[in-house]
């Protein structure tokens, strides 16, 4: 079967090989899964450019943990899946619930990812698709979608109608917390650095727009647009660079959602001290486990919410699709057919 492999050592793109490996067998309650699509997120990039935090390589791995396809067979004791079922792998391998176990996260040392013709998986780290959602739709989801909904609707008090949810930029986390949230009856204040974007999420269904170019002191304007209340939640997907602003645009009794990595730069006083004056709170959010997934699926099946998926690009040309990310021109999720 045919595989993408980052080099041992890998620094930048050039480490993403086209390769061909044994097909694998499922063993006991194993299911070996034929992948149809797979998706980037931003922790794709740094797998790639080799920066991404934990154990070294000892070896090529398969890159990417969003993916989907259909059962091709299954392992002995197997009794979630049948051949011909169309599933996803979830993100960790393996956390159904509760506390997080040791677990470990798809498509980074050491374990390998989805961006392959064929994968085996344990039959506790898949979910069963919708009839409704596309394979290129149901490769969206794992990292972006439920990490959205960990932060919305887990982490901390669940959002409800009325209320106010800040998201930052247009990436896939921040396009599907925006869907939920309109979902569940709040109102969303999206921003981004490019006026066409903005428009793009108020189609979507956000109710206010800031272009942070425009406005580089956004939590001013978060606060303008609130009547001085702040908001309720923040999809925090920046770090060092906007999570002082982020903190400084909540309000009383609200929760910062602090999930990414997208800046380096500091941007202020990350000190959460202030929190304790508005009752808020921050939560970190890495991902979240299968009863999150499968709960997430029940929304976007009740309330027919589809992921927005800005561009697919074929298997043999999967380095344009990291390009195209890399470049931050995605509006949504980047997919690879496979």
């Amino acid at each position: 079967m045919r595989v993408y492999e980052v080099a041992h050592g890998a620094k930048d793109l050039s480490g993403l090989t086209l390769v061909e490996r044994a097909d694998p067998v499922p063993g006991p309650r194993q299911v070996l899964v034929r992948i149809r699509a797979a998706s980037l997120n931003f922790r794709d990039l740094a797998v790639v450019q080799g920066v991404y935090p934990g154990p070294p390589a000892a070896k090529p791995v398969i890159p990417l943990s969003d993916g989907a396809g259909e059962v091709l067979a299954v392992g002995e004791g197997v009794t979630r899946f049948k051949p011909g079922d169309r599933v996803a792998p979830t993100f960790f391998q393996v956390w159904i619930e509760g506390k997080p176990r040791p677990s470990r996260a798809l498509g980074a040392a050491p374990v390998d990812g989805v961006l392959a013709e064929q994968i085996v998986l344990h039959e506790d780290g898949l979910v069963a698709l919708p009839s409704w959602m596309s394979f290129e739709e149901g490769a969206s989801l794992a990292c972006a979608a439920v990490t959205a909904w960990h932060g919305l609707m887990v982490a901390g008090n669940p959002i409800r109608p009325g209320d106010s949810v800040l998201v930052l930029g247009t990436g896939g986390v921040s396009m599907f917390a925006l869907q939920f949230a309109r979902a569940a009856g709040a109102r969303v204040i999206a921003t981004s650095s490019h006026d066409e974007k903005l428009e793009r999420a108020r189609a979507h269904g956000a109710s206010d727009v800031i272009n942070y170019k425009t406005h580089p002191d956004w939590d001013r304007e978060v606060m303008r647009l609130t009547g001085g209340k702040g908001v309720d939640c923040v999809i925090e997907v920046g770090g060092n660079g906007t999570l002082a602003r982020s903190m400084a645009s909540i309000g009383y009794g609200g929760k910062v959602s602090l999930i990414g990595v997208l800046t380096n730069a500091q941007g202020g006083d990350t000190s959460p001290h202030g929190l304790m004056f508005r009752g808020a709170s921050l939560h970190g959010i890495f991902v979240g486990n299968r009863v999150m997934f499968e709960d997430m699926l029940a929304a976007m099946t009740v309330n027919a919410i589809k992921p927005i998926i800005d561009k697919t690009f074929a298997f043999e040309d999967a380095d344009s699709a990291y390009k195209y990310q890399m470049e931050a021109r995605h509006f949504g999720k980047v997919v690879i057919r496979v």
